[in-house]
């Protein structure tokens, strides 16, 4: 008897199993982590805010006394850092504290242009403005009719002590009423009005020749 072989299926041998990569659960929001980053921006903005404080001021126009570069109910933002690195100079617009109210309950901060400075002859007589005998190119001052001056009309200034007037002449309390102002009491320099938005600008500077 003649045995009939048995046919074996050829199978193919199996391929190897790709091993399937490791899956990571995603990493858990830290409520921790946002507190620290939130306390850490925080920071950063206080730190920011007190700079740009100790850098400037806003100042609020109030009255008449500096049209038509000012008008009432306008901001300015004010520069403290100019006069820490450098000095008041000629036609500068400066805020400041003015003598002669320091007592007062009602003591407010001032702003005037810079006429003149330590060692300048100031001489002010019908409606003109002689600075070491040099008369004044004043294009910004607001006047129908000739400023007037009472008090302190021809002064040489001492150290430290500087000239400050307003550009509407005839509605400006300043030096020709309460005299020269120490450098002790200028706060700082004007350089830009930013409200309202119709008004929004750089303050030009008058500069005066030495």
């Amino acid at each position: 008897m003649t045995a009939t072989p048995t046919t074996l299926d050829s199978a193919q041998p199996e391929a190897p199993a790709l091993p399937l990569e490791e899956i990571r659960p995603r990493p858990s929001l830290s409520l921790r982590g946002v507190f620290t980053n939130l306390v850490d921006w925080l920071v950063l903005a206080a730190l920011v805010f007190t700079l740009v404080n100790l850098a400037t001021m806003r100042f609020f126009i109030d009255g008449r006394s500096m049209v038509p570069t000012f008008v009432d109910n306008q901001y300015v933002l004010v520069s403290r850092v100019h006069y820490l690195f450098g000095e008041p100079a000629h036609g500068d617009i400066v805020v400041f504290d003015a003598p002669g109210d320091d007592n007062s309950r009602n003591n407010p901060l001032l702003i005037k242009r810079l006429i003149g400075m330590p060692g300048d002859h100031i001489v002010i007589s019908e409606g003109t403005v002689m600075v070491n005998g040099v008369l004044l190119d004043e294009p910004y001052i607001n006047t129908d009719t000739p400023f007037t001056c009472s008090r302190h009309c021809d002064i040489v200034l001492e150290a430290n002590q500087y000239f400050l007037m307003g550009d509407n002449r005839n509605h400006s309390n300043d030096s020709r009423a309460f005299g020269p102002v120490d450098r002790s009491r200028i706060v700082g320099e004007a350089l830009l009005r930013y409200w309202p938005l119709n008004a929004i600008g750089s303050v030009v500077r008058y500069g005066y020749p030495e």
